[in-house]
């Protein structure tokens, strides 16, 4: 793997809001204006070590997998902040394995071996729309007889059919939040939408204050454009179990008689989770993926970074160093922390990059490159895209 200098397309910004990324540009504090898509520089990787990274990757969720079922066997949920009343539904959920789509792997990865796992967004990861889309309609333009690590679209596709064989009824809503302000969740959720639509579904999408009650079932109330209290029977929604939990209808979407079908299901809870981190360590100890992590105390490490058990972008984590301690505050870290080795992300230049390595239906599908100037990877990092160099095969 090696870091390019790339010339921008001319009008790019104008291209890739064309292509669905129309949060292209970051607010900063000042008010002023970062551009969040960068394609001034981009990542080259060979085929050999694309091959690696996927295997890597589909190891990384095998584990995951073994970890939540090692948790619900073990009735460990407290240690992952969840409320004693969720956790036959998280069992339940487990053993009758409703469908699942996607997940992303946040790795350190320098370009040596091996890779370092330092978390799993299982239950809501965004910046699809870019790893996907957008950086392979680049790719069709600067270099078109090159190849990427990217099947996400037709692996999502091809999941989305497999979900929709099993289906009573083709209709699936699709859910987001409409308080984020940044376009960011919307197009996600559009997008997959889309995915859907190609696998022979029929999406609707709805925002998640939506969605009503009729004191049997979750609904489409009347007056929505979909319809006078249409039943949603398969739902997915972008938007975090442990938010649902905490709201008056979160016991409701957990009770066995409630005929919804969640996308993605809540035993993935324990896997969005950063406890996951330290469960790993726990029953794979010196595995190359892994980093030290623990839950009760740093345990002895000099340099660690402690995770908010349900923080995310970075919110409210802190790097112990030799040098001193690095906040970057937050509105997590309530529920428990998380106590990872610390492990500084690879610098480029000065540029700190980590690996999004995704993953579809139990299967590798594509990456996505951010990048930042601070140690930890927040709002403020901008995406940038890649290639293999290597001939696309016809």
């Amino acid at each position: 793997m090696r870091r390019e200098h790339c010339t921008p397309r001319p009008h790019w910004q104008a291209t890739v809001r064309e292509q669905g990324l129309v949060y292209a540009e970051t607010e900063l504090p000042d008010g002023g204006l970062m551009s969040y898509w960068d394609e001034s520089a981009c990542y080259a990787f060979d085929l050999a070590e694309v091959f690696r990274l996927e295997e890597a990757t589909e190891e990384l969720h095998r584990m995951s997998v073994a970890a939540a079922e090692y948790v619900v066997a073990k009735n460990r949920f407290a240690e992952f902040g969840i409320p004693a009343w969720a956790a036959e539904a998280i069992r339940r959920s487990l053993r009758e394995q409703p469908p699942t789509l996607y997940g992303r792997f946040d790795l350190w990865y320098d370009g040596s071996w091996p890779p370092k796992l330092l978390e799993y967004n299982a239950d809501t990861p965004t910046a699809l729309v870019e790893a996907s889309v957008i950086q392979w309609y680049w790719l069709e333009e600067t270099r078109p007889a090159l190849d990427q690590w990217n099947s996400l679209h037709e692996r999502l596709v091809e999941a989305w059919r497999r979900i929709g064989a099993g289906l009573y009824d083709p209709r699936v809503h699709v859910a987001w939040s409409d308080e984020e302000e940044t376009g960011e969740d919307q197009m996600t959720v559009g997008y997959l939408a889309e995915t859907a639509r190609q696998a022979g579904l029929e999406p609707v999408l709805l925002p998640m204050l939506a969605i009503g009650w009729d004191g049997r079932r979750f609904v489409v109330p009347a007056g929505s454009p979909d319809g006078t209290d249409t039943p949603i029977l398969t739902c997915f929604k972008l938007y975090p179990w442990e938010w649902m939990l905490a709201e008056p209808y979160g016991r409701l979407a957990l009770d066995p008689g409630t005929p919804t079908t969640w996308i993605e299901p809540v035993w993935k809870m324990l896997l969005s989770n950063k406890a996951l981190l330290a469960i790993l360590w726990e029953l794979y100890p010196g595995h190359p993926y892994l980093l030290p992590a623990y839950l009760d105390s740093p345990r002895g490490m000099r340099e660690y970074v402690a995770k908010p058990l349900l923080g995310r972008e970075g919110a409210s984590v802190r790097i112990v160093t030799g040098a001193g301690e690095i906040n970057n505050p937050g509105t997590y870290g309530a529920e428990g922390w998380c106590y990872q080795e610390f492990r500084p992300l690879p610098s480029f230049e000065g540029n700190r990059m980590v690996l999004g390595s995704w993953i579809v239906a139990g299967e590798s599908a594509g990456a996505g490159i951010r990048e930042s100037t601070s140690l930890i990877t927040d709002g403020y990092a901008r995406f940038l895209p890649h290639y293999v160099d290597e001939p696309r095969e016809p």
